[in-house]
């Protein structure tokens, strides 16, 4: 198990702030301590990670443990973010959740090919995010050992 598991940062990149406010409250429902930050679009999700623009100080955009990623955002979507993480030596092991309304076989396929981690349906219902988020949390905090941050 992992002992740090609440050290782990979360970063989520929806464009949606409802999905993000649902996302926040069921990680409070299922007590998860982990700090979940936001990013609106592919664009921010990369200056995040790349410490461009307002994320140019790696003190406000710590290395998250794990990325959950939209697919449809604007600017970039969450496909052409997918495959610029995934190519980049220095980010491309940061495990990455695809949490999109898309149920589409194309999109499921084409995930996987980029090197998604796992792709999930959002759910509807605030009770199925918090079932989500708690199985996520269980999954990727208690069970899987992930690699050290930098």
């Amino acid at each position: 198990m992992n002992e740090d598991a609440n050290s782990i940062i979360i970063l989520m990149a929806d464009d949606d702030e409802d999905d993000r406010l649902m996302t926040k409250e069921a990680f409070e429902e299922a007590r998860l301590a982990n700090e979940l930050r936001f990013v609106e679009d592919g664009e921010e999700l990369l200056d995040y990670l790349c410490h461009r623009g307002k994320y140019e100080d790696p003190a406000s955009a710590p290395r998250p443990g794990l990325i959950l990623l939209d697919l449809n955002m604007p600017k970039k979507d969450g496909r052409e973010a997918l495959k610029e993480i995934k190519a980049d030596p220095d980010l491309r092991q940061i495990p990455i959740v695809v949490l999109t309304t898309s149920k589409a076989d194309e999109d499921i396929y084409k995930s996987y090919d980029l090197g998604v981690n796992s792709f999930i349906t959002k759910p509807v219902s605030f009770e199925g995010m918090v079932f989500v988020i708690t199985t996520l949390a269980q999954y990727w905090f208690q069970i899987v050992q992930l690699p050290a941050g930098e």
